[in-house]
């Protein structure tokens, strides 16, 4: 676990790779250093000493502005996100590659032609004829590789702040997330007995990732059951219940906690703020917070709120597919239970936030219903998935008939909505014999 909030947050770190260009830089700028060409050489700079020593200085003041620049540009669209998104998204253009390069390049080019004011023109403090005109040539191919980033970046900024790219970046990200981070659910667990032993957290933080199969040997030694208290994405207090474990039997000796304590480190990972590892719900709650901005009556933008919830229906169809809820991992006598959401969870916190803040608009109505309508059609005969389908549509419906002054208005919601209570209680068709 270690490594992976080490990993998880060298990903999001604006100061890693700008450190590594450095000193790539400054070995590169020695090599090039120790390679002789002649002044009639194609590759070879043609001025002199001091020419060389101008040149570096003048690429040295520009990368110090672009820099200056850059830096001021991102903050604007940190800022600007922030207000008029989501302050969650943050993390996002923390963690945009692109951004992550561009600053790298302009600080390697600073780098190498500040280095090369040591050597460039000068030898044991005295004037010198002689000077590698491979490395001078070597920063005036990087100023003009960085001047045809800092174009390149100056569209990426302006293209990734529109609200199109953001909902894309966090669907595509949530996406990835259902594919490969959430535990397999769905299964049987048995409740915490009232001979359960709690262990409690040694640190407050949101939960951000889960591994079982770190903590199952553990389990399967003392042969326990062990439950974890909170889901992946929930918020845990030091010194209050992290996870329950007990033995079948009340009659058998109660377990030890402190021999659980190593194992619950290893195995669950408690960090300062939510990532998307194992955490769909973050993604979604990313998007939430775009419609319910969108939907304040200081910016008054439905449509936005209708995108929002257009990207929330590629992804509840992802998850409408996938068997959600609580994970159990056996072995043996050892057992390991995590608690996760179930679709109808999800569903709720989606639906229950926009619906709340757009119930007097119509087509935030239909957007939701619609969203409804296409999990139904992908959801298969889970009944708990289209119970939960069913019960939002319900509740959609209910509050646009409160809320929305005009019937004539309502019309596409009572449409839409019994073509979803359609779907969702029409009978399945049996296997044929």
């Amino acid at each position: 676990m270690n490594r992976d909030a080490l990993r998880e947050y060298l990903r999001g770190a604006l100061w890693v790779l700008p450190t590594l260009s450095v000193l790539a830089a400054l070995a590169a700028g020695a090599a090039l250093s120790s390679v002789s060409v002649g002044p009639r050489s194609p590759l070879a700079f043609q001025g002199t000493p001091d020419d060389a020593r101008t040149l570096l200085l003048g690429i040295t003041g520009t990368m110090i502005t672009i820099i200056a620049l850059l830096l001021g540009l991102a903050v604007v669209a940190l800022q600007l996100s922030s207000t008029q998104f989501s302050p969650r998204l943050l993390r996002n253009f923390l963690r945009d590659r692109p951004n992550q390069v561009v600053l790298s390049a302009f600080v390697a080019t600073f780098a190498y032609s500040a280095a090369g004011l040591y050597t460039v023109g000068v030898s044991g403090g005295n004037r010198s004829a002689s000077f590698p005109r491979l490395a001078v040539s070597g920063a005036i191919v990087l100023l003009f590789a960085s001047l045809g980033l800092l174009v390149y970046f100056a569209d990426h900024l302006l293209h990734s702040i529109q609200v199109d790219a953001i909902m894309e970046t966090v669907q595509r990200n949530t996406l990835a997330v259902i594919e490969d981070g959430l535990l397999t659910g769905g299964q049987e667990a048995p409740e915490v007995p009232a001979w359960a032993v709690p262990v409690v957290s040694r640190h407050s933080g949101y939960v951000q990732a889960v591994r079982p199969g770190r903590m199952l040997p553990c389990a399967v030694r003392h042969g326990v059951c062990l439950r974890l208290r909170p889901r992946v994405g929930e918020h845990v207090v030091a010194e209050t219940t992290l996870a329950w474990i007990w033995r079948i039997s009340p009659e058998d000796p109660a377990p030890d906690p402190a021999a659980f304590t190593r194992a619950l480190d290893t195995g669950v990972r408690i960090g300062f703020e939510r990532t998307l590892q194992q955490d769909a719900a973050f993604g979604i709650r990313q998007l939430v917070d775009v419609a319910c901005k969108a939907l304040s009556p200081a910016v008054n933008d439905p449509y936005t709120a209708i995108q929002a919830v257009d990207h929330l229906s590629v992804i509840f169809c992802a998850l409408a597919r996938r068997p959600l809820g609580t994970h159990v991992a056996r072995d043996g006598r050892g057992v390991v239970i995590v608690p996760a959401r179930r679709f109808g969870d999800y569903l709720a916190v989606m639906c229950g936030l926009i619906r709340r803040y757009g119930a007097s608009e119509p087509t935030v109505a239909h957007a939701l219903l619609r969203l409804l309508g296409n999990c139904a059609a992908v959801a298969g005969d889970d009944p708990d998935h289209r119970a939960a389908i069913a019960e939002q549509a319900r509740i959609i419906v209910s509050d646009a008939e409160r809320e929305v002054a005009q019937p004539a208005d309502l019309d596409f919601a009572h449409a839409e909505a019994e073509s979803v209570l359609r779907v969702v209680t029409r009978p399945r068709p049996g296997p044929s014999g």
